[in-house]
C-alpha cells in the first residue's frame, strides 16, 4: 500500500475478479467494487470487456464506469513508435483519465481477469499510478490455479518446480524452459498455439501436456493438448504440463540410455536439455560423487558405484535400457572428455548392445569453467591431455606434451595428480619447461564452482606439484599468453586471437 501524498486524494484499487466465474471472486473484491465510484475495465474495440462481464452483478447504476478500449490488439499501427509505442501512448491516456478521477477524490476500482499483477493489463495503470496515489492490489484466482482445478491434477508435489511460461517465446526458448522443468503452464496460446505445440514436442513433454480452455467459464474445455485442433484455441487457454510425480511419464516404447554431464559442479552448471533428461529418467547410474549432485526425484532409482568400474557401469545401464528402462548415466563436466561416454559407447558397440538406443548430451567441461574464471587462456588454438598413466604410459604422454609444447599450444592438463599420483605434475613442468619460457602463466584451477574453488595465475617454473591434486585442472599459456593486473587488483589471462 502506498500513503505517500501531500494532499487528499482518492485510492486506487486493482481488483482481481479470478478466473472467470464470477462466484470465484474473493470478498474483498466484491466489497471494493460495492463501495468504489469508478469502476474501470480494458476491452477489446469491439467495446465487451470480460472483466466487466464478471463482476457485472455487482455494479451499480451509479457506477461512473471508465472503459479502457485498446486501439489495437494484434494488427499492424502506423504509429512511429510501433504496436509498442501505441500501446505505450494508450497506457499513458488511461492513466491520466483515471488519475483526473483520484485528484477530484473519487475511488477508482480497475477489473482485472485473474490476479491484477499475474500478466494483467492492470499493471500499467499500477506502474504509472501506485507511486502517487493509495493503492491497494485485490489477489485473485489465477487461470493456472483454475486450469489445474478442472483438470483435478497437481501441478507441484513436494520439491518439484513449477515454471510459467509466455507462449510468445521463441521455440527454442520454450523448448529449454520445458525440458529443464518438473512442470509448466503456458500462457498465451491462441496463435502461439502451433510454436508451443512443437515446443512441447522438441522437449519430449507433448505426451505429458494437457489443454485447457476458458477454464471455470462458458464454453470450457479440457483435453489431451496432443489431441487440440490449433485452428481452435483461443487467448483464454492455457497448456499445461503437471506434476511428474502425479502423472509419472508413461515408460518408454523402447529403452533407452542418455549419457549426461554435470559440468564441473553443481546445478548452476546444467544445461536444460540435461536438466530434462535427468528428471525424465526412470533408473539413475554413476559414480557416487556425481549422482549427489542429482536432486532425489520420487520414483527413480540411483545405481551409485566407485569410479573405477567404468566398464561394468555402463554395461549395467546397457542392461536395464534393454529391459526397457529410461537410464540416465551420469558423467562430470562433459561425459565425452575424459568421461562416461566413451565407455558407454564402447560397450554398445558390441552383443547385446547394439541395438540399444545411446545418446550423448553435452556439458560444460572443467578446462571451459576453469578459463572462464581465470579471463580467456583458450583464447587460441590449445590441446587437451590427459596426465593420469593408468589407461596409457607415461611415455605416450610425454611424447605428447613435447608435441604441443612444439606446436606452442596452450595446454588443458586433465588428472594431474591424486594421492597415488604424485611425480607426474613434477615431470611435466620440466619437460613444458624445455619449450616454454619460466614466466610462462599457469592457471591452478581447484574445484571450480564448488565450495572449495580456488583459481590461481602462477609461473610455469613455480608450479609446484604439491598444491595439485585430483580436483585441480591446469591450464598452461602459450608463449602468446598474457598476464594483467587490473584496475581491482586482481589478476586476468588470455591468449590472442591473432598470432604475432
Amino acid at each position: 500500500m502506498n500513503d505517500q501524498h501531500s494532499r487528499p486524494t482518492g485510492r486506487l484499487y486493482g481488483v482481481g475478479l479470478g478466473p472467470g466465474d464470477p462466484s470465484l471472486m474473493t470478498v474483498r473484491a466484491v466489497e471494493v467494487i460495492a463501495a468504489a465510484d469508478v469502476v474501470a475495465y480494458h476491452s477489446a474495440r469491439h467495446g465487451r470487456s470480460i472483466a466487466r462481464s464478471i463482476a457485472e452483478r455487482h455494479l451499480r447504476p451509479d457506477h461512473i464506469e471508465e472503459a479502457l478500449v485498446y486501439p489495437l490488439t494484434t494488427e499492424t499501427t502506423d504509429h512511429p513508435g510501433g504496436y509498442r509505442g501505441a500501446l505505450d501512448d494508450f497506457y499513458e491516456e488511461a492513466a491520466a483519465r483515471l488519475a483526473a478521477h483520484l485528484d477530484a477524490g473519487r475511488t477508482v476500482a480497475v477489473l482485472a481477469e485473474g490476479d491484477p499483477l499475474f500478466y494483467g493489463s492492470y499493471q500499467h495503470m499500477h506502474k504509472r499510478l501506485a507511486h502517487r496515489y493509495p493503492t491497494e492490489v485485490i489477489p485473485g484466482v489465477t487461470s493456472v490455479s483454475a486450469a489445474a482445478a478442472r483438470l483435478g491434477t497437481p501441478l507441484v508435489e513436494a520439491d518439484e518446480v513449477l515454471t510459467i511460461l509466455p507462449g510468445t517465446l521463441p521455440e527454442e526458448e520454450l523448448a529449454a524452459r520445458l525440458a529443464a522443468t518438473d512442470a509448466a503452464v503456458v500462457m498465451k496460446l491462441g496463435r502461439t498455439f502451433p510454436t508451443v505445440r512443437r515446443a512441447l514436442e522438441r522437449s519430449e513433454r507433448l505426451a505429458e501436456a494437457r489443454y485447457v480452455e476458458r477454464a471455470t467459464m462458458s464454453g470450457e474445455r479440457t483435453g489431451a493438448l496432443a489431441d487440440t485442433d490449433p485452428a481452435s484455441v483461443p487467448y483464454f487457454s492455457v497448456a499445461v504440463v503437471p506434476s511428474r510425480i502425479a502423472n509419472p511419464p508413461a515408460p518408454p516404447e523402447r529403452g533407452e540410455v542418455v549419457v549426461v554431464g554435470t559440468g564441473p559442479a553443481g546445478p548452476l552448471w546444467l544445461t536444460p536439455e540435461t536438466r530434462g533428461a535427468l528428471a525424465s529418467a526412470q533408473d539413475l547410474v554413476g559414480y557416487t560423487t556425481y549422482l549427489d549432485r542429482v536432486p532425489v526425484r520420487p520414483g527413480q532409482c540411483r545405481h551409485a558405484s566407485d569410479n573405477k568400474v567404468e566398464s561394468e557401469r555402463a554395461e549395467f545401464a546397457l542392461e536395464l535400457a534393454r529391459r526397457g528402462r529410461r537410464v540416465a548415466v551420469v558423467s562430470g563436466g562433459d561425459p565425452g572428455v575424459f568421461a562416461m561416454a566413451t565407455a558407454v559407447l564402447e560397450v554398445a558397440s558390441e552383443d547385446p548392445y547394439r541395438d540399444v538406443p545411446v545418446r550423448v548430451l553435452p556439458g560444460m567441461t572443467a578446462a571451459h569453467a576453469a578459463a572462464a574464471r581465470a579471463g580467456a587462456p583458450l583464447g587460441h588454438d590449445y590441446a587437451v591431455v590427459s596426465l593420469s598413466d593408468r589407461l596409457k604410459p607415461w611415455e605416450v604422454i610425454a611424447e605428447r606434451l613435447r608435441a604441443a609444447a612444439a606446436a606452442d599450444l596452450v595446454l588443458a592438463l586433465y588428472n594431474p595428480g591424486s594421492r597415488s599420483r604424485v611425480w607426474q605434475v613434477g615431470k611435466a613442468r620440466d619437460l613444458l619447461l624445455e619449450h616454454r619460457e619460466p614466466g610462462t602463466p599457469v592457471v591452478v584451477a581447484r574445484d571450480v564452482g564448488g565450495p572449495e574453488e580456488s583459481v590461481r595465475i602462477v609461473r610455469l617454473a613455480d608450479l609446484d606439484p604439491g598444491e595439485v591434486d585430483m580436483r585441480t585442472i591446469l591450464l598452461v599459456g602459450s608463449s602468446q599468453t598474457r598476464v594483467v593486473r587490473r584496475g581491482d587488483d586482481t589478476e586476468i589471462t588470455w591468449t590472442p586471437r591473432r598470432y604475432g
